[in-house]
């Protein structure tokens, strides 16, 4: 298990992790390589793949592209600089390779090819830079695989792992952490099977088994600390859009809904009444992916699509669960860091045994996934053994499996939104079901994930995020 619970919970920019916050990555990276040879750049060219193509306008794709050839990087940038810099490029058709070095180049220059797809992933693009005299001075493929992570063709050749960032410096939202050679992780796994078996080995829960794995690589102390700030973050970006009204960006004129529930649910339920407590996750998941989808900052949890999942069953773990709620800050803070290592824990296995990518699997891999982890931490918080926690998280994936990933005009917008209040409700339910069992069932995490991963493989290519099929088409878009 190389994935970490910073890798699975980030820090980006909206409105989607493969088709934004990895290429912006990509592009970034690819600076980076370049290098000293910066000035000596005359010329880009860049050729974006399949699904990146397909749907890369709605998704901000292209854009993302400009801003990482400038340097930005998703988890350090604010909003109103990529606004500002999209405007600057926008009116003087140029951009700053690696903030320094000005070059005509624009989304015009980009050789879009929807229709091909590389044999790695759908999501793929190729940076070249060349000099005054036509030489190539760089060279590289990259993948955008799901949850903005993102792989080089190079990473492949030599063996890296294809699911793992390079190293990467100090940042505003993680520290400087690099795995250090020599450090095992105490409780590798790689299935649901082999994670029950350390808790029950060593009577430990999901979120432990994962914290001591984080300790390998970091303190404790900053494990904590950089899971409250994701959850921080989570709270921001909601409060955030819940100051914004009129519609979305993208020609939908799909209506923001969140400030008005809002306003209506403070006048009808003051004082949390349990029985709203629907409604506010409903919120909740909304306010989050309404600001996705204007581009704003969210947690990638573990995609920008399904980002408000997590953090609205979180906010019901926080408020509706007794013993949480009338606890002080400690207990507050101490469910967060609990309910978010169980459900990195539940992350990691998706990441590694099937794909977070709606691209690759259709939405399961995305809300589904989103809906297992959370699913599982809210049984966590609950105070369900590891057996309750990991049927949880089956149940949540068990009954989102075979969904499509269809966004009309390519925007995270419809139904996404939508259906990101909708995984939520399934994962509190998928909680409460588990905690009225034993933890004994007849269908393994393992297995459903397993089968997740032969539906996405399954699933025709027009229900993969690539505006083919399903609303996509049967949807008129103005």
């Amino acid at each position: 298990m190389s994935i970490s619970v910073f890798d699975l919970f980030t820090v980006g920019v909206g409105p989607s992790s493969s088709h934004t916050v990895g290429p912006m990555k990509a592009a970034a990276r690819f600076v980076d390589l370049v290098g000293g040879r910066l000035d000596d750049v005359a010329g880009l060219e860049v050729d974006v793949y399949g699904s990146l193509a397909a749907t890369g306008k709605g998704h901000g794709t292209f854009d993302a592209i400009l801003l990482g050839l400038e340097g930005v990087r998703p988890d350090a940038v604010e909003p109103n600089e990529i606004d500002e810099r999209k405007e600057r490029m926008r009116r003087t058709g140029t951009i700053m390779l690696g903030d320094r070095n000005e070059l005509p180049f624009s989304v015009d220059d980009m050789r879009q090819r929807p229709l091909t797809v590389l044999k790695r992933h759908t999501n793929a693009l190729r940076l070249k830079a060349l000099d005054g005299t036509g030489a190539v001075l760089a060279d590289e493929t990259y993948y955008s695989v799901g949850g903005g992570f993102v792989v080089s063709a190079s990473d492949e050749e030599d063996g890296a792992d294809a699911d793992a960032e390079a190293p990467v410096g100090a940042r505003p939202d993680r520290p400087a952490v690099d795995a250090p050679s020599g450090h095992e992780q105490p409780y590798p796994f790689e299935t649901a099977a082999e994670l029950l078996e350390h808790c029950r080995a060593d009577g430990l829960a999901f979120w432990e088994v994962m914290l001591a794995n984080e300790k390998a690589r970091r303190s404790e102390d900053e494990v904590r600390s950089y899971l409250l700030h994701i959850h921080q973050v989570m709270r921001e970006c909601t409060l955030s859009s819940l100051d914004r009204t009129g519609h979305l960006p993208g020609g939908l004129k799909v209506r923001r809904r969140a400030h008005d529930w809002y306003l209506r649910l403070k006048e009808e339920d003051p004082n949390h009444d349990p029985r709203f407590y629907q409604e506010w996750v409903n919120l909740v998941a909304l306010a989050v992916n309404e600001e996705n989808a204007s581009g704003g900052r969210v947690v990638t949890a573990p995609t920008n699509g399904a980002a408000g999942i997590v953090p609205a069953v979180l906010y019901y773990a926080l408020n509706y669960v007794p013993e949480v709620a009338e606890g002080g800050d400690r207990t507050r803070e101490d469910a967060i860091v609990r309910f978010l290592l169980t459900a990195g824990a539940i992350g990691v296995l998706y990441k590694e045994r099937a794909s977070i990518s709606g691209a690759e699997v259709g939405c399961q891999g995305e809300v589904g996934s989103a809906s297992s982890m959370a699913a599982g931490g809210l049984a966590e918080v609950l105070g369900g053994t590891p057996e309750q926690v990991e049927n949880a998280a089956e149940i949540a994936m068990e009954h989102n499996l075979g969904l499509t990933c269809d966004p009309i005009a390519g925007l995270v917008q419809v139904p996404c939104i939508e259906r990101n209040a909708i995984g939520a409700g399934k994962a509190v339910n998928a909680a409460k079901m588990a905690l009225w069992g034993d933890g004994e069932h007849r269908v393994s995490l393992d297995e459903v994930i397993a089968t997740m991963k032969a539906t996405g493989a399954d699933m025709s290519d027009k229900y993969k995020e690539t505006a083919m099929g399903g609303l996509a088409v049967n949807v008129v878009e103005c």
